[in-house]
């Protein structure tokens, strides 16, 4: 399959790597027909996907079923007046339908819009606003049905409604006003591939992420991002077709596309999903066992709670090969896990905007706590605040440039945002916000974001978002919000409050409780702060702006404390 792509599919050493990158750029390229159809075509037989589920569900699908189930989903969506550049938002979950949609969407040239099941109805509505959604399918969740139902007098735009339920709720009535996908789906009409899908340059996927100000910005790809994946997983995931992978992430967040999906399927993989509610180290551990999980990639949240379970009590021994992105991994984490499973986790960076620019690839030696290397791919470079240079050892941000042209993977511009895209990509030089630092061998290491965006557990969360939320609670007179150092989850969103004279000397755990509760009510329930300080008053610069920078100063100081403790008691542990 990648050789139809790559001009070269096999490298041998980084200097290989980076010198024989080619791609081969097809017109109007489309994974669903390029990719998956021609793998049906090729090997009917072999089965592209396994999904569990922890209700006892389980569906294995060649390539071949998959090509017929999406073909139906493609024909059953055009029924409902879905049609080339429609935008479409998919709240799935880890639902099996999640897969026969996006691929059906391609099919017909639509714009997928994957989206967290944990949106309020304020979300969906500013999201279907912003993108002019025309579409919703969701699962046949209360919760999720009741939200998209609230949204939809803020929603002009939206048409249709379609809740799907599982195997096991087959049965279950969908809302009034939504189409029922089980007993509509089997019937839907012949499928027909429309005479012209899409241009390379059209828009396939949109994804909305946090910034630190203001809403949430859209981040739009166009049909080559899919291509541009392909180093993700037949390099980095290191995949080939006797590859059982399974990546840990929602269907929601710009990680599924990573590991779910595109550059999984170019290898010829067979992609393993694993649909549960809530996450415990246990229950996944115990499905790669019973799968025989070949490649696992995960943020390093995930490995930290699976170091917490007795390793003996799984069988692991068909796993190879370990990945992790989205935060940084703690060095120790990736020592005790190579001791346990003699793998070692090798890390990559990128971000909604992009596929994977840093990595650790399988002829570079991992470096624990490094994110790895350049991307062949990008052309990046590490910049001091006037643009120039970073030599080794010096903090820059991390840089795209793009001289030679949009490179295949990065992102076309924030939809409907021309002035937000040009302050981040301007005079040819893609701004990632993130800094890091070079050392003598090329390796980068994380440092942090230029700007107040947190990572928690794999999740990106604007302070904005949490501090509006906040600031209607009327107890709250003012509140910054910021990233705390957290050993399990890698940050912890902190709020630090000003209270009103009224509410000052109730200060205390019922009150951090019902801030908390009131958060999880107002916006996506993840987001809400874990850890609340009440002070008298913020520290300000002389213009009267927050300073953020200095509360996470004092709270890195304590952190650094704790950790020396840590450190301590882990190298005890250890010996």
């Amino acid at each position: 399959m990648i050789e139809r792509f790559l001009t070269q599919t096999h490298f041998n050493s980084e200097d290989d790597f980076n010198k024989n990158l080619h791609f081969r750029i097809p017109q109007n390229f489309n994974f669903a027909y390029d990719v998956m159809d021609v793998w049906a075509e090729e090997c009917p037989d072999k089965v592209c996907l396994i999904w569990a589920s922890e209700r006892g569900e389980e569906v294995y699908t060649t390539f071949a079923q998959f090509k017929e189930q999406t073909d139906r989903t493609a024909a059953y969506f055009q029924s409902l007046g879905i049609h080339r550049g429609d935008k479409v938002m998919l709240i799935l979950k880890r639902h099996y339908q999640w897969w026969l949609s996006m691929m059906a969407l391609s099919k017909i040239g639509a714009v997928a819009i994957p989206a967290t099941h944990m949106l309020t109805h304020k979300d969906i509505a500013y999201r279907n606003q912003r993108a002019s959604v025309k579409a919703i399918i969701c699962v046949n969740d209360e919760y999720v049905t009741t939200q998209v139902a609230e949204a939809m007098p803020d929603s002009p735009t939206v048409k249709v409604l379609v809740a799907v339920n599982s195997i096991a709720q087959e049965s279950c009535p969908v809302p009034q006003g939504f189409h029922d996908w089980r007993k509509e789906w089997v019937s839907a009409p012949q499928f027909v591939r429309p005479e012209h899908v899409n241009s390379n340059e059209d828009t396939m996927l949109m994804y909305f992420t946090s910034g630190t100000s203001g809403e949430p910005k859209i981040v739009a790809h166009n049909h080559l991002y899919a291509l541009g994946h392909l180093t993700t997983g037949v390099f980095w995931h290191h995949l080939n077709e006797e590859s059982i992978h399974l990546t840990v992430a929602d269907t929601g967040w710009g990680k599924a596309v990573w590991g779910k999906l595109y550059g999984q399927w170019f290898a010829g993989a067979t992609v393993f999903v694993f649909d549960h509610e809530k996450f415990t180290a246990d229950k996944v551990m115990r499905a790669m066992s019973k799968y025989h999980v070949t490649s696992f990639c995960a943020p390093p949240t995930i490995y930290r709670f699976m170091l917490q379970e007795n390793f003996d009590n799984y069988d692991l021994s068909a796993l190879k090969h370990c990945t992790t992105a989205g935060e940084a991994l703690e060095p120790v984490v990736f020592q005790i896990f190579q001791k346990r499973t003699g793998i070692k986790i090798k890390e990559g960076f990128g971000q909604t905007e992009t596929t994977m620019t840093l990595g650790t690839y399988p002829w570079t030696e991992p470096k624990p706590g490094s994110m790895g290397k350049p991307s062949a791919q990008y052309n990046i470079r590490l910049l001091r605040p006037d643009g120039t240079d970073c030599e080794e050892g010096e903090k820059g941000e991390i840089c795209i440039d793009t001289h030679s042209g949009k490179p295949i993977g990065l992102f076309k511009g924030y939809y409907r945002d021309e002035e937000l895209t040009k302050k981040v990509w301007h005079d040819n030089v893609y701004h990632t916000g993130d800094l890091a630092w070079r050392d003598e061998e090329g390796y980068y290491w994380f440092l942090g974001r230029a700007d107040d965006v947190i990572k928690s557990s794999g999740y990106r969360i604007g302070p904005f978002e949490v501090e509006s939320a906040l600031m209607t609670h009327p107890a709250v007179v003012e509140c910054a919000v910021t990233g705390i150092p957290d050993r399990i989850r890698g940050m912890v969103v902190k709020a630090t409050v000003v209270l009103s004279k009224k509410y000052q000397r109730q200060a205390g755990e019922q009150l951090v409780k019902d801030l908390q509760n009131h958060v999880k009510h107002e916006t996506a329930p993840y987001k809400y702060p874990r850890i609340i300080e009440f002070v008298d008053a913020l520290p300000k610069t002389i213009s009267g702006k927050i300073r953020r920078v200095e509360i996470r100063e004092n709270d890195a100081k304590k952190h650094h404390l704790q950790n020396s403790i840590h450190s301590k008691t882990t190298k005890k542990e250890e010996e």
